[in-house]
């Protein structure tokens, strides 16, 4: 990692007329990293092995937490290390592209691929910092235990409550268009639902949408309180600036 100064100084001799090769073998370093400095000088974050808690995006992390709390998972490789694994739907590539992408922004080093399944995708990645990203990993189901942020999860929530309810949303929400009459017109209107079987999550889901000013209500499926509706016009707005439809 090299700093701004040592930078500057070899951009300099670039910007004097002489050559790539020539600023390389006077300062040792290599062309490719003085030809990404014409690009980009300032240093890329980099995260140190030690510190699992701090994604190089922390906006992409919030997304994929709320990915992660709706359809995700982690299971141990036999050698060491997780897989951590979000199944989407093959209805939504977009999703599955969106998925990708924030965990290569969460961990730049990780690889990610794709597995196809009956119906839908696990989208995959191994690593050895994914359970103290995600530490309500656990034994068992998430609705079959408690689901609570750690405080530096919440504080990141905080930060970027709309990330969050996104992630949310494109794993166990939808976005639809309801519809009805008044006299010979017909009247279409969109409504969200999350739904969830966790009241942990489904708390987390509302009380970040109260932060946001979003009006929710709660509807039970038969005697069980699973969903979270968004059907107030203000309301339904301000998911559509944000959040919108899966794709």
């Amino acid at each position: 990692m090299y700093d701004l100064t040592t930078r500057r100084h070899a951009l300099n001799l670039v910007a004097q007329g002489r050559s790539l090769n020539s600023v390389s073998k006077e300062t040792g370093i290599s062309r490719a990293a003085i030809r990404s400095w014409q690009h980009r000088i300032e240093p890329l974050p980099r995260i140190r092995a030690t510190d699992c808690t701090a994604p190089a995006d922390r906006e992409a992390y919030v997304y994929l937490l709320g990915l992660y709390l709706g359809d995700g998972c982690i299971s141990r490789h036999p050698r060491g290390g997780h897989y951590l694994r979000i199944a989407c739907a093959d209805a939504w590539p977009g999703l599955i592209d969106e998925c990708r992408r924030a965990i290569r922004a969460v961990r730049p080093e990780n690889k990610v691929y794709v597995l196809q399944r009956q119906g839908c995708v696990n989208v995959t990645s191994y690593g050895r910092h994914w359970t103290c990203l995600f530490p309500q990993h656990g034994p068992g189901r998430k609705h079959d235990r408690r689901i609570v942020l750690d405080g530096w999860q919440q504080n990141l929530v905080d930060a970027h409550p709309w990330a969050f309810i996104r992630g949310l949303i494109h794993s166990d929400g939808c976005r639809i268009v309801n519809w009805t009459r008044r006299g010979e017109k017909r009247y279409e209107y969109p409504r969200y639902f999350f739904t969830n079987k966790s009241d942990d999550i489904r708390k987390l889901c509302t009380d970040t949408l109260t932060k946001v000013g979003v009006e929710w209500t709660i509807l039970a499926r038969g005697s069980d309180p699973l969903n979270v509706s968004i059907a107030k016009r203000a309301s339904t707005a301000l998911m559509d600036a944000h959040v919108g439809p899966k794709y």
